[in-house]
């Protein structure tokens, strides 16, 4: 039996365990059938042209943990930003470890999916949002199906959170190999302000893919700095789909920083449903081994007076491959856009590829809009003037590479994230860069 047989059949095992009485079952019977239909995406679909998920679909994941493998803070506190003081939500295989997290309902709501699925109390608010931004595609109508438990954050009108969320998922290797599919809801009603920081982080060689969605809605004049690190080991592989819907003068962006994990595709859905909307869209990808990094973006401008900012660096080394797949759309009536799109890459390996496709489909007249991507190698002239300074060649090398994903760095809200991720860099590039980080 193969994966996707695997799941169709378990479904109904799964919705006898959960609470078939409430709006979500008619969802979720609707979205397995969709999947159904279409099945894993192949590389006969544009979108998917350069990334096939052949090999990490041959696994025989396990579709349910069995159970929670209990973890010391000790032992995950370096995957932390534990300089800050936040909200921290923990799941281990897939399952809310209490011990570990800090929820609150003190001005806020930072809780379960399990619990706002099932609840009274936020049953106005699910109707609303739950899988309203998402589409209908396999993988995003599959984490559908499925969804039970993951991170409900709301963030209530005219409030700023007091401090920035946290939340990983662990994956423990309690199984031979497991497949986990988190659900996260963030809603930011108007005049709030959120920061969310995400990660999936394997502690095991065994084989592991996350399918996973997160549904995002901003509105009036709402803020969400949204912050993906992902640095896992090599057997981990990742889909993130993530959907944001943006009322007017919201501002919603999300900084990717992708450094590890076997495959790892990101979908990044912006959907502006209102005027005078900024929606960010940056990010870091250095890659190394035979790693692959997928980034496929969509910014759909539907509304006039608004703004898109793209800006994505890659550097890839010895056998890696990236693809980088933006798209903007610019309705007739969005007049007075201004979209912007870069994709910078470096190559420091003859047997590094990245394959990159900016598009744009434009209806409207009376619009700015710009795309670019450049693929190349490290600047020798400057390496010779670094290293005629006395600077050794692989710390010119590293500085080089620093500076040219320095840019996306400087538009972290976060100092102690921005100082982590900075430490990443500098232990991806294998050097100590020498000042403060």
């Amino acid at each position: 039996m193969d994966l996707k047989d695997k799941l169709v059949s378990s479904f109904l095992a799964f919705e006898n365990k959960v609470d078939i009485d409430t709006h979500v079952h008619n969802v979720r019977s609707e979205a397995i059938k969709v999947f159904e239909e279409k099945g894993f995406p192949t590389k006969k679909e544009e979108a998917w042209k350069y990334t096939s998920l052949n090999k990490i679909l041959k696994e025989d994941y396990s579709v349910f943990p069995k159970q929670e493998n209990a973890l010391d803070y000790k032992d995950i506190k370096k995957y932390f930003i534990h300089e800050i003081d936040s909200y921290n939500v923990v799941f281990i295989d897939g399952k809310y470890s209490s011990h570990l997290s800090q929820t609150t309902h003190d001005g806020i709501d930072v809780c379960l999916m399990s619990s706002a699925l099932t609840s009274p109390k936020y049953r106005l608010i699910i109707e609303n949002h739950f899988n309203k931004a998402a589409t209908a595609d396999s993988l995003s109508s599959l984490n559908t199906a499925f969804s039970q438990e993951g991170v409900y954050i709301h963030i209530p009108k005219n409030k700023i959170a007091d401090k920035p969320i946290q939340f990983i998922n662990f994956s423990t290797g309690t199984e031979a190999s497991t497949l986990l599919q988190p659900r996260n809801l963030v809603v930011a009603e108007e005049n709030s302000h959120v920061q969310i920081i995400e990660r999936h982080q394997s502690l095991t060689a065994n084989p592991v893919l996350t399918n996973s969605v997160t549904e995002i809605f901003t509105k009036k004049r709402a803020i969400v700095d949204y912050y993906k690190i992902q640095n896992d080991s090599k057997n981990a592989s990742l889909i993130d789909n993530t959907f944001i819907k943006q009322q007017r003068e919201s501002i919603a962006s999300v900084h990717t920083f992708s450094f590890g994990g076997k495959l790892i595709r990101n979908n990044l859905n912006y959907f502006q449903e209102g005027e005078r909307i900024d929606s960010i869209l940056k990010g870091v990808t250095i890659l190394g081994d035979k790693q692959h990094v997928d980034h496929n973006t969509l910014v759909h401008h539907i509304e006039p007076n608004c703004e898109s900012h793209q800006d994505y660096k890659g550097i890839y080394g010895d056998k890696s491959t990236g693809v980088f797949n933006g798209k903007i759309i610019v309705e007739k009536e969005a007049q007075k856009t201004n979209a912007f799109q870069s994709n910078n890459n470096i190559l420091v390996s003859d047997k590094a590829s990245i394959n990159t496709k900016p598009q744009l489909e434009i209806f409207a007249d009376d619009v700015k809009c710009s795309h670019g991507c450049t693929i190349g190698q490290l600047d020798e002239s400057a390496m010779f003037y670094m290293q005629s300074r006395g600077i050794p060649k692989k710390e010119a090398k590293a500085l080089l590479m620093y500076a040219f994903s320095n840019n996306v760095l400087s538009s972290v809200k976060i100092p102690e994230l921005k100082q982590r991720i900075n430490k990443i860099i500098a232990n991806k590039l294998g050097v100590n860069i020498g000042f403060d980080l």
